[in-house]
């Protein structure tokens, strides 16, 4: 099986590139509406503000063909700011919107905290998870991030406290995504990464 990873335009696409290869799978590179149609499964890796994110896959007309991927259980992992795109709308660009796949708003980070959240947390699961299998309540992942999902009955796995619960995993069927960095998350990540490649096959 071949991994699609959406090229935007911006991202971390070499670390996650290389998350994929350890994990045994191979993938490519897409920036068209017909390597999204035609991917096998997806990963929607994510940097930097809100609406560039949002306007680079509209420019490159993937917009609709994510959505269509997504109706059609194509499996799609959204890291970071690909996990927000999956939203209506982010506090962070007013007036944009997100791919609607999941409802809900994602939001700032409280001021009273740190902000981005930059380091190693815990989550806390709030449902099943397939991307957390064989993964134990000690497990910490990567964080860099200073906008959040809120927890969304019937499709937030496991959430994360920094000023306020948010959603760090979500899954809903074979549509996922994670608030914080497998790639970077050391061998908790990669079982992350592997459990997506197993729910994808």
């Amino acid at each position: 099986m071949k991994v699609s990873i959406v090229d935007y335009g911006a991202g971390n696409l070499p670390s996650v590139e290389r998350a994929l290869a350890l994990a045994g799978a191979e993938s490519e590179r897409v920036t068209t509406p017909e390597g999204v149609r035609a991917a096998q499964a997806i990963v929607l890796p994510g940097v930097g503000h809100f609406s560039a994110f949002v306007k680079g896959l509209r420019e490159r007309n993937l917009t609709e063909a994510l959505r269509d991927a997504a109706r059609a259980d194509v499996p799609l992992l959204g890291i970071c700011l690909g996990l927000q795109a999956l939203y209506e709308s982010s506090e962070e660009a007013a007036g944009e919107r997100g791919l609607g796949l999941v409802t809900g708003a994602v939001r700032a980070l409280p001021r009273e905290v740190k902000s981005p959240h930059i380091g190693w947390n815990q989550v806390r699961r709030v449902g099943e998870s397939q991307l957390l299998s064989g993964l134990g309540d000690d497990a910490y992942f990567y964080f860099a991030h200073s906008y959040a999902a809120p927890e969304s009955n019937g499709s937030t796995a496991a959430l994360c406290d920094h000023g306020f619960e948010f959603t760090a995993v979500m899954e809903r069927g074979r549509l996922m995504g994670v608030q914080f960095h497998p790639e970077k998350s050391g061998s908790a990540g990669a079982r992350v990464i592997a459990n997506f490649l197993e729910a994808a096959r």
